[in-house]
């Protein structure tokens, strides 16, 4: 079994998914009491999202590299970034560690050109909902068509994350807007629906859609060990 490094307290809510899903996994495919060898750098994630709402990019860039950097010298053999927007400097990271990188948005194209899809709709930061590095990668690589709410919607879904789920605040309320974009969202074409907030998972699940709903997290986790037991 190869040694994983995660980097991860972007929030520590979904990376203590990853860590249990990454986990889990190791033992199912092993048997018991397998467990995952693995290494957590969990950043502090308030100066994450100072930086991060700031438009600091190349700070991020900075302490992310100095943190895969740490992973490596401490023993990782390959890297998952536990967040969707950080995946904005996979290639810096990958390229400062020099370690290979699992991709978040290649495990969940790859997902959906299986289950056959080509039309779907992505909620994740607005980060991750405007720019290029995340619904580019998916057009480019998967052929994937990838519709976003509306400005409104974004900013909905946006400080939901950031206001809530960040710091495992689950309300009702909450999921009824989720439930409501979803449905936008099918309403124009989506087939399928990618929660691309390692985050939303903890608000939405397939029962709030009718369609398939595609969790970033366990597939970016599951995608990992992949990778971990692979010869």
């Amino acid at each position: 079994m190869k040694t994983l490094g995660l980097l991860g307290g972007m929030s520590w809510e979904s990376s203590a998914h990853y860590y249990r899903i990454i986990n889990q996994q190791v033992m199912a495919r092993l048997g018991a009491p397998h467990s995952a060898t693995c290494l957590l750098w969990s950043m502090d994630f308030a100066e994450i999202e100072t930086l991060q709402h700031a438009g600091e990019w190349s700070a991020l860039s900075v302490k992310l590299v100095a943190a895969a950097q740490k992973l490596a010298l401490a023993g990782a053999e390959g890297l998952v970034i536990c967040t969707n927007t950080m995946h904005r400097m996979a290639d810096e990271i990958a390229a400062g560690s020099g370690l290979p990188l699992i991709h978040i948005a290649d495990a969940t194209g790859q997902a959906v050109r299986e289950a056959g899809l080509h039309t779907v709709g992505l909620l994740g930061t607005a980060f991750t909902m405007e720019q290029a590095f995340y619904i580019g990668r998916l057009r480019e690589r998967f052929g994937l068509q990838v519709l976003v709410p509306d400005a409104p919607g974004r900013q909905r879904v946006h400080d939901i994350i950031y206001q809530e789920l960040v710091s495992g605040v689950v309300l009702a309320r909450s999921r009824e807007v989720y439930q409501k974009e979803i449905a936008a969202l099918i309403a124009r074409g989506a087939q399928g629906i990618i929660l691309g907030c390692t985050e939303i998972m903890l608000l939405i699940g397939q029962q709030d859609s009718p369609v398939p709903v595609f969790d970033t997290t366990a597939l970016h986790a599951h995608a990992a060990v992949d990778w971990m037991l692979a010869p």
